[in-house]
This record gives C-alpha cells, structure tokens and sequence, in this order.
C-alpha cells in the first residue's frame, strides 16, 4: 500500500517518527513535506497530498499539524477525498468502516506519539465493511461534491 504524507511544523517530528514506523513496516511512502521544523502554511503540503489520493497515486494519505485541523480542512476541500480527524482508536476504526475514509488527520499537539502511531495502524489496517447504508452515504457525498445531491 502507498501512504502520502505531510505536515506542517506543528507535527514535522511526528510525521518523521510515524514515516519510519510505516518504512519499517513496509509500507511505501511519498512525503509532501514539511522537510523541517520551520514554520510553513501547511496548505502546501496538505494539497499535493491529498491530491496524490484523489488522483490514485497513493492508496491512502495521512496528514498532521499541530492540531489537525487545518489539514484536515484542506484535505477536505479536495474533490474524492473522505479525511477524516481523528483523535482516538475507535474514530479510527470506525471511520474506516462506515466512511472508507481515505486520509487520515491528526495533531502533533494534542496527541502523543505513541497515540499517533496506533492510530495510524488502526486506521490503516481496519477495511471498509461496504454494508449497503454506507456505500448509500459515501454516495451522497460524492454527489454532494458534483452538486448534484438532493436532500429531499
């Protein structure tokens, strides 16, 4: 599986620490950046790599800032892209289950290493269950993004 990557300053040890375990584990990685612990505007990062999952150059992304909320937001802006914000084991699993979420976000600031990692390797490792409901809502989500969704 090919992971893309990218954070902002606010999670460049974490995205380093989380790239080696996934290398390790023999995932493949491309990393957006950041490429140090300088201060930068994580859209740049956050973009190319969500636009890496949409366009099918990798499986799946993962992004981090010091919260995760701000790549998130970009990830989200990304047509094909479900990222979903994530701070605890369950939302991980139960993201991947329910809404095929296909990029993961979390923040270096509120989680611990430790966290991020099992995070991470839940998320990764949790298939979707493609029960009929959730393939009817990731639908509608997508119909949403082409503007073509009717609520009624």
């Amino acid at each position: 599986m090919k992971i893309a990557i990218a954070c902002d300053h606010g999670a460049y040890d974490n995205k380093e620490q989380l790239k080696r375990k996934l290398i390790q584990e023999g995932y493949e990685i491309e990393d957006f950046g950041c490429f140090s612990a300088d201060s930068v505007d994580y859209p740049k990062m956050a973009y190319p790599c969500a636009k890496a999952v949409s366009e099918g150059r990798a499986d799946r992304g993962i992004v981090l800032c010091g919260t995760g909320i701000g790549v998130s937001i970009v990830a989200n802006k990304v047509r094909g892209i479900r990222c979903a914000h994530v701070h605890d084991p369950q939302s991980a699993r139960l993201t991947r289950e329910h809404n095929d979420s296909n990029m993961l976000a979390m923040g270096g600031r509120i989680l611990s290493q430790p966290q991020i990692e099992e995070i991470a390797e839940i998320w990764l490792k949790t298939p979707f269950s493609n029960e009929e409901r959730h393939q009817r809502r990731i639908a509608m989500i997508a119909q949403i993004e082409e503007g073509t969704f009717d609520a009624e």
